[in-house]
């Protein structure tokens, strides 16, 4: 029997954040780029400790009652007790790391002159300017919390870092300490930049602002000494959603997400200068264990904030900003439903501009033909375009229905505003379909012209977002095949009514045929191999986690079959094993823009058959979601969509070599250089 490596899923996202850490570490990256490159770090750890670690520790939880079953360990691969002290080990690494790279930033950053500055730093002239900030901005939102033993300690969020504030005061027996903690709010910004000094810039953070005005803030106490350390809480975000018959689900969601608040904590990261006792005082009063994810860090905490820290007006310490292009085909166009009637249209983003999607559904709001709009959401801008198209398709009397997934991880919120919005706007809101977490991404367009009916449809590899779209990088076809829109227009009737499936001869819908056809187009170039025929495997993709498709893999891979795989994130399988995996070989590509798209590529030499999609290739996709994937029948798409992989595939700049020691290494060769964000948007200039 045929033993199959699989790398733990947790260890593999670990081991992708350190590709984003590399990006900070990166001297080619542009100094402030660098800088907002440890803020998505932050930001991704602290997603990974609310979600993945407060798993781990619930299914601890169930190692140590004996409930622990093992369908679990399965898909683990290991207890998870063990992998949360190998995630203990990994993450204070990379802390060290990611505070060095800090340290490197700041000296580069003083050569441009530009300081950060902390409150012992200020001149007077900076001092005083400080203070007047604090008194007029900042003073109003402080809520300063006095800790006593004698009181329940206070439940401390992670929507906030904290100072936790030592007074000290001298008595002749000797010292007496008093505790507090101040919540560093979030309705200030996190950065002031103090008055320019000749040609130097100036940014103090909030934090040491606050610290700069402690002794105004405890003015009414006696005390010799004061000081404040920064400390930030990541607590348990899995949302247990009620199942009550006599409760809506937004209702339940709400309700959920103000428990979220009250999770058990996952991580604790402190000012490493915290007196020891002081330190031992919160761990304690946490209900921290030492073995829990305890981290002495550096001085600020939350360093999300810092992907928006101030370009100060320095254009040349970030990356040239990209002049979003036109499709050549809709360029010009007055009527972009008809320019889609006439041929498929690929986009690409963020090279192309989502403008042609915006477009599209306002001149569907407002067009006498279009009779019906219907579309997915998962994650919308907060202040999305795409949704008030559709508010205005509305009242200009169309049908318009919308599939809303409340349960999007942490964008649950913004999904109910919209929500509410959308009801109230007379739009048709669908909320999901039970069980399973609607993660297709959809637009149909209905049209009806002298009594005949026509539509196109937008079939996307990521979320009908503006905002996102200038930094995600995905596609969207845009397409009048009558197969295809039948199809969605049935997807649509799906979430209406739940038990009205349909058979698809076009649509690859996860949880009913997608893993199933994936498996039978790996099985043909099995087959192509064992003739000697030209054949491949070649995939694009976020995460790659489901154990059927990676034994199937395998399989190919003993057969002779070349496989390239290219994988942003978790990535489980193991590649260039000798007599297991010695053909496949695999990449990560992380540089300026977040690589998104799922494309799947079978077969070789003109002959390749294309997918593209919502769906990853991970369990959950294939089980637990409904996904939709759509085959490329247009050539000239076909095409453009190998041309684009083919020039990921040759990245020799920002693509990493994945291998079963996950060294991160960045691929070398003696090729020319070639980037691949770059080299895709010179591609995509020249397309007709």
């Amino acid at each position: 029997m045929r033993v199959y490596k699989f790398i733990n899923r947790d260890i593999s996202w670990l081991s992708f954040n350190e590709r984003v850490l590399q990006e900070a570490e990166d001297k080619r990256v542009p100094l402030l780029e660098r800088l907002k490159f440890l803020g998505i770090y932050s930001n991704n750890l602290d997603e990974f400790f609310k979600d993945n670690v407060a798993s781990l520790k619930r299914l601890a939880g169930l190692e140590e009652n004996a409930l622990l079953k093992a369908d679990h360990l399965e898909v683990l691969g290991d207890n998870p007790v063990e992998i949360l002290k190998e995630i203990n080990v990994i993450t204070k690494a990379q802390h060290k790391r990611f505070n060095k790279a800090y340290e490197k930033i700041l000296k580069e950053l003083e050569h441009e002159k530009i300081f950060i500055v902390n409150e012992k730093q200020l001149t007077e002239s900076q001092g005083k300017f400080v203070e007047r900030y604090f008194k007029n901005k900042v003073r109003s939102s402080l809520v300063p919390i006095m800790l006593d033993e004698g009181k329940p300690f206070p439940k401390l969020t992670d929507e906030f870092i904290y100072l936790a504030v030592r007074l000290t005061q001298r008595m002749d027996y000797g010292k007496v300490y008093t505790y507090s903690l101040i919540p560093v709010p979030n309705n200030v910004p996190r950065f002031l930049i103090l008055p320019q000094l000749g040609m130097k810039k100036y940014v103090i953070l909030l934090d040491d602002v606050i610290r700069f005005n402690l002794t105004s803030i405890f003015n009414i106490f006696d005390f010799d000494k004061v000081e404040a350390y920064t400390i930030k809480v990541t607590r348990d975000a899995q949302l247990d959603v009620e199942d009550d018959l006599f409760q809506s689900l937004p209702s339940a969601l709400q309700k959920s997400l103000k428990n979220r608040e009250k999770g058990e904590p996952s991580r604790l990261v402190y000012d490493s200068e915290m007196p020891y006792k002081f330190q031992r005082y919160i761990i304690k009063h946490l209900g921290l264990q030492d073995t829990d994810a305890v981290i002495a860090g550096a001085r600020y905490h939350n360093f999300k904030d810092f992907m928006g820290f101030p370009s100060l007006n320095r254009k040349d310490l970030l990356n040239p900003k990209l002049k979003a292009l036109e499709h050549p085909h809709l360029k010009g166009r007055r009527r972009l439903i008809e320019a889609v009637s006439e041929k498929d249209v690929l986009l690409s983003f963020p090279y192309q501009t989502f403008d042609h999607v915006l477009d599209t559904l306002r001149e569907a709001a407002i067009d006498p033909a279009v009779t019906a709009i219907s579309a997915t959401a998962y994650r919308v801008a907060s202040d999305s375009n795409v949704m008030k198209a559709l508010i205005n398709a509305v009242q200009n009397g169309k049908e318009v229905t919308v599939v809303i997934e409340l349960l999007a991880s942490f964008d649950e919120a913004s999904n109910i505003k919209w929500l509410t919005k959308l009801k109230d706007e007379g739009v048709k809101v669908i909320m999901g379909v039970s069980g399973l977490k609607v993660h297709s991404k959809l637009i149909f367009i209905e049209r009806e012209i002298k009594g005949m009916y026509e539509s196109i449809c937008l079939i996307s590899t990521g979320n009908f977002n503006e905002k996102t779209a200038k930094i995600y990088a995905d596609h969207i076809l845009m397409t009048a095949h009558k197969g295809i829109n039948e199809e969605v227009k049935s997807m649509f009737d799906f979430y209406r009514m739940n038990y009205k499936n349909n058979v698809y001869k076009h649509l690859q819908v996860a949880p009913y045929s997608l893993r199933n056809i994936m498996l039978e187009q790996i099985d043909v170039e099995i087959e192509k191999a064992k003739k000697g025929l030209p054949c491949g495997i070649f995939f694009k993709m976020n995460s790659f986690l489901d154990k059927l498709t990676s034994r199937r893999l395998y399989k190919a891979s003993a057969a002779g079959v070349p496989i390239r795989l290219i994988v942003r994130g978790m990535f489980a399988i193991t590649p260039e094993i000798k007599g297991l995996s010695s053909n496949i070989k695999a990449i990560s590509i992380v540089d300026k823009f977040l690589e998104h798209a799922r494309v799947y590529i079978f077969g070789a030499k003109g002959e390749e058959r294309v997918f593209m999609g919502s769906a990853d290739l991970r369990s959950r996709n294939f089980d637990a979601r409904i996904e939709v994937n759509i085959p490329i029948y247009d050539k000239k798409v076909r095409k453009q969509l190998v041309d684009l992989y083919e020039i990921q595939w040759k990245d020799n700049q920002k693509s990493r070599v994945l291998d079963p020691d996950q060294k991160n290494e960045y691929l070398k060769n003696s090729k020319p250089p070639l980037r691949a964000q770059d080299a895709m948007y010179e591609y995509l200039k020249e397309i007709e």
